[in-house]
């Protein structure tokens, strides 16, 4: 266990490019856990900080990568966010964090976070007693879509009530704690 704690500082100094990242994702967590918004100033902040790091580190490259991860970051989400899966501090925040990261480390981010955000809504189903009833809502939204044909008869599938979002900024600070432990 000793041995454990004492490699920290070692493979945090081999990725020190993802200490500021990870410190910005867990304060994004922190707000949106607190206030269930992610501030404009926190994700701009995080942006300009990542593409001034990327141009101070690695010139124009450095720059052209960070806008390429703020950009594939937005991408990932955009869609989302319009099918009102999520909020726009949660785009903005991804974005903020691509900035930083780059293409292939925000890739990265977006898979790990959109495992963490799966965990979590199952334990916050699981915990509020309405996993079952969500589960069966989404088989029958699955038979429909498999069986049912134009004029066909349709299972009924209505939501039982909205249940509050989950703060997603919790779910992309624990992708980024693992982004930082896989690539230390």
């Amino acid at each position: 266990m000793l041995s454990f704690w004492s490699e920290i500082p070692r493979s945090l100094s081999s990725q020190v490019h993802l200490v500021f990242p990870l410190l910005l994702a867990l304060w994004i967590a922190w707000g949106d856990l607190k206030t269930h918004r992610i501030p404009n100033y926190l994700t701009l902040g995080t942006a300009l900080a990542g593409l001034a790091y990327g141009f101070i580190c690695q010139g124009w490259t450095g720059l052209a990568d960070g806008f390429m991860g703020m950009l594939l970051g937005f991408g990932l989400l955009i869609v989302p966010y319009l099918m009102g899966g999520m909020g726009a501090g949660d785009v903005k925040a991804l974005a903020a964090l691509g900035a930083w990261l780059g293409p292939r480390l925000t890739f990265y981010l977006f898979l790990y976070m959109g495992i963490a955000g799966g965990i979590i809504a199952l334990a916050v189903l699981w915990h509020k007693g309405l996993l079952r009833s969500k589960l069966r809502q989404g088989w029958v939204l699955l038979v429909n879509l498999i069986l049912c044909r134009p004029g066909g008869t349709v299972l009924d599938a209505t939501p039982s009530g909205k249940i509050e979002g989950i703060p997603y900024g919790v779910a992309m600070a624990l992708g980024m704690v693992v982004l930082v432990g896989i690539k230390g």
